[in-house]
């Protein structure tokens, strides 16, 4: 006699098979549920994106020649000014051109007159500061974390110390960006180490300490608000991320390449340099640039150490320098001045325009272009490391 069944050798031959109707009614039950749930963020998404395009395309394009406004582009964030004539007509000018049409109409007379802060004008001034603090960071960035990666992951020994190293920098990955945007006020805002002259010192005691056998102080007092102190913080920021996302590619790398390499007698450096860097150089390339489009979208941190709401200049303009100095006491003071430059950054104007200042129909445009650029920019910076990683991994064959 047969000690098993049909059904249990079958159940016994494939354990996880649907075994009743009830199961496989609740198999497709989970599933739709996984699916309404897809779909629904998907639907969420395309919401937002459609409204920020519906909203925000018409103040880029035009239906006319040159079909983008490039004004907009062009221009710096302006106070709008919305009054209207004697005749009522209705006008809107940014308040350059404003103060300007009252000089050629002067006998014209306003029957009313009200103001919008920083909806009038362009993105000029925030794209600027946005791809300098950017730049800034990512050289940074660079810079430290893929060198942290490749000694971690080269040259570190396996043991305690550089386990807990790489726990902090995964906690260090968690922490919120309002976080480091504080901490970048205190270190690189407040205290970091300057060199100056007695007639710009603004700390005292032992934060001051002048330099033997010169007129010059090491002065603790900081960058202040400006366009380094805000590309270091940055950078803080997004080294968690590169340092790990570098340290995964280069552990993707087969050991073999490594062992193949010192075998033939190549050093250390050599093998790192040859064997294993051109093939990890694709994913590294894709988090660098990821790493970009995050820093590009924070608030916090620039609004503590780099951003205004409004600057009339761009970084390199007005910038003061002494007639009595050399050529490179020239150059060294433009370029040092440069980077001291308070900017403003696309993230704080969209939050500036869209939070603190009251809403109307005047202030929308402004609103939805800005946020519309920023998104396509965003949208592109993530496109182009998808198809750098592609392009890059294509070539190289193992």
């Amino acid at each position: 006699m047969n000690e098993f069944s049909d059904n249990q050798i079958l159940n016994k031959e494939r354990p996880f098979a649907p075994q009743t109707q009830k199961r496989r009614q609740t198999d497709t039950a989970v599933s739709w549920v996984f699916r309404l749930a897809t779909y629904g963020i998907l639907a969420c998404a395309a919401y937002i994106f459609g409204d920020i395009i519906v909203k925000g395309a018409p103040v880029v394009f035009r239906a006319e020649a040159p079909f983008i406004n490039v004004e907009f582009f062009t221009r710096s964030p302006e106070t709008l000014v919305v009054f209207e004539t004697q005749d009522g007509t209705e006008r809107q000018l940014a308040f350059s051109d404003y103060s300007q049409w009252k000089k050629d109409n002067p006998g014209v007379e306003i029957a009313k007159e009200h103001t919008h802060s920083y909806s009038g004008g362009g993105i000029l001034g925030p794209l600027v500061g946005t791809a300098l603090l950017t730049i800034i960071c990512i050289v940074i960035a660079l810079l430290i974390g893929q060198a942290t990666a490749i000694f971690l992951n080269e040259y570190s020994s396996k043991g305690r110390f550089i386990n807990v190293i790489r726990l902090a920098i995964m906690n260090l990955a968690g922490v919120p960006s309002v976080v480091f945007g504080l901490f970048g006020l205190g270190l690189f805002c407040l205290f970091f180490p300057v060199i100056t002259t007695a007639s710009e010192l603004r700390v005292e005691g032992w934060r001051a300490i002048q330099l033997f056998g010169t007129e010059k102080y090491l002065a603790f007092q900081g960058w202040g608000t400006c366009m380094l102190a805000g590309g270091c913080t940055l950078a803080v920021m997004v080294l968690p991320v590169i340092i790990t996302a570098c340290e995964e590619s280069l552990k993707a790398i087969p050991m073999g390449f490594r062992e193949a390499s010192l075998a033939l007698g190549a050093t250390k450096w050599q093998t790192i340099r040859t064997s294993v860097l051109p093939y990890a150089f694709p994913g590294m390339l894709t988090a660098s640039v990821l790493g970009i489009t995050r820093v590009a979208g924070e608030t916090a941190p620039i609004m503590f150490t780099a951003a205004l709401a409004h600057k009339d200049k761009l970084p390199w303009q007005g910038l003061a320098v002494n007639p009595e100095s050399g050529f490179f006491g020239r150059m060294l003071s433009q370029v040092f001045g440069f980077f001291t430059e308070s900017v403003q950054a696309m993230p704080y104007h969209i939050y500036t325009v869209a939070a603190r200042i009251p809403q109307s129909e005047y202030t929308r445009p402004m609103q939805y272009g800005s946020v519309f650029v920023f998104m396509v920019l965003v949208m592109c910076l993530s496109a182009l490391s998808v198809f750098l990683r592609i392009h890059y991994r294509k070539k190289m064959k193992w």
